[in-house]
């Protein structure tokens, strides 16, 4: 593609004469631009891409895949047992959903309430996440709450808390909310932030004496075995009874998923200008190395080059540069996406500074997937850029005329 001459030109023009240092600069800036923007595009799309992947398998591990909620009537005995026999392979759990607040000496705070029972395993992951106590300990008349609510309320294990629900009770002196007390019995840490700080576990049983609900009107979990096919089984469900409202976890989290991609859109639209910006100081380089280069463009057309072949030599300086620059900007922004969570502790521990609050962003450390997919990408568009930076200049060969060239050196 590129003959001997021409890569051994464009090779000295990428070394400048002293004379020439600001075209030196020119160039230095360009490629440190062009790097720098490949870099830092990389390193966003690997930590978006790492937030989405965080989070989905954090949802699908914490919150059901399908969720079934009566309407105008309860669900029915008969209806449960349709859905348990039609998905045998999946986790079915009944459960009561409610608000409440936490009552303790010192503090309340509100949280929200989930009624599960045990032996029906939809939430057995919570055996798992347990950092104090025993899922197998839960029985009626204790509760199990997550780590951040426990630090805020100073819980440990055996600790006695108080319950408020919405649910009224007449007494003489009016009528009160339902009140009633539970021993803490497990400490759970899921690394959702929000889960961890928001949400308790109580018995059915408990859960259906404290909001006060029908023992009839509980809501209906379902864990599937492919989180994937929830969209799937929802619209079954749905055409099997139209009395019902279903929701499968992709519904649930809708808004969250569309605003992180659009976000992730938009950032990297922002972060490509960096590399346009860049790719003007190939131009202007370009521009003035071929106005300097005026006296040997016309010494080698007379000795016979052709303007395609002479193009070429400036096509492939400003190339190279771009070319360099998107190489090692993808090695930087790799090398930091790898280490992105590891460079976030050295920084916070040196400067005191908390970079990635956890109750700001959801999730306790900085997640990062690199995908190769995104990585073409970003290199693909760089390169683009590179090559339309560097055509443009090199096309003004063309206009040179050879007698008014010489006239004037």
């Amino acid at each position: 593609m590129f003959t001997k001459i021409e890569r051994l030109i464009s090779y000295r023009n990428l070394k400048p004469k002293k004379k020439e240092g600001f075209l030196k600069t020119i160039s230095i800036f360009s490629f440190f631009g062009i790097m720098l923007g490949v870099a830092i595009l990389i390193i966003v799309m690997s930590i978006m891409n790492g937030f989405r992947t965080d989070l989905t398998k954090k949802i699908l591990g914490l919150n059901p895949h399908v969720f079934i909620q009566p309407s105008s009537s309860n669900i029915s005995e008969n209806f449960l047992l349709d859905v348990k026999k039609k998905y045998k392979e999946s986790k079915i759990q009944k459960v009561l959903d409610g608000e409440g607040i936490i009552i303790t000496k010192e503090k309340n705070k509100g949280t929200l309430i989930k009624g599960i029972i045990k032996d029906q395993n939809g939430y057995e992951f919570l055996n798992n996440k347990m950092i104090e106590g025993a899922y197998e300990s839960f029985e009626k008349g204790n509760i199990i709450i997550g780590a951040e609510a426990a630090f805020d309320l100073s819980l440990n294990i055996g600790d006695k808390i108080s319950l408020m629900s919405s649910k009224f009770i007449s007494t003489p002196f009016g009528n009160l909310p339902e009140q009633s007390t539970y021993k803490v019995s497990g400490i759970y840490r899921t690394g959702f932030y929000e889960f961890d700080k928001n949400i308790i576990f109580l018995t059915f049983d408990d859960a259906l004496a404290l909001l006060g609900n029908d023992e009839k009107s509980f809501n209906l979990e379902i864990f599937l075995n492919e989180p994937l096919k929830a969209d799937k089984v929802k619209i079954e469900i749905q055409n099997q009874n139209n009395d019902l409202f279903v929701y499968s976890w992709t519904d649930l989290n809708k808004s969250f998923f569309s605003a992180l991609k659009v976000e992730r859109n938009v950032m990297f639209i922002i972060l490509t200008l960096i590399i346009i910006v860049a790719a003007f100081n190939i131009i202007s380089g370009l521009t003035i190395l071929i106005k300097n280069k005026t006296k040997e463009i016309a010494i080698l057309k007379i000795l016979g080059m052709s303007n395609l072949s002479i193009q070429k030599t400036f096509f492939l300086t400003g190339f190279s540069i771009g070319f360099l620059a998107t190489v090692f900007g993808v090695l930087i922004g790799t090398l930091f996406s790898l280490y992105v969570e590891e460079i976030r502790q050295v920084l916070s521990n040196l400067f005191n500074v908390n970079i990635f609050p956890s109750d700001v962003y959801i999730l306790d450390e900085l997640p990062s997937e690199i995908n190769i997919i995104s990585v073409l990408y970003v290199s693909f568009s760089s390169l683009l850029i590179t090559i339309i930076a560097s055509i443009i200049p090199a096309k003004s060969i063309s206009k040179m005329e050879l007698s008014k060239t010489l006239k004037y050196e």
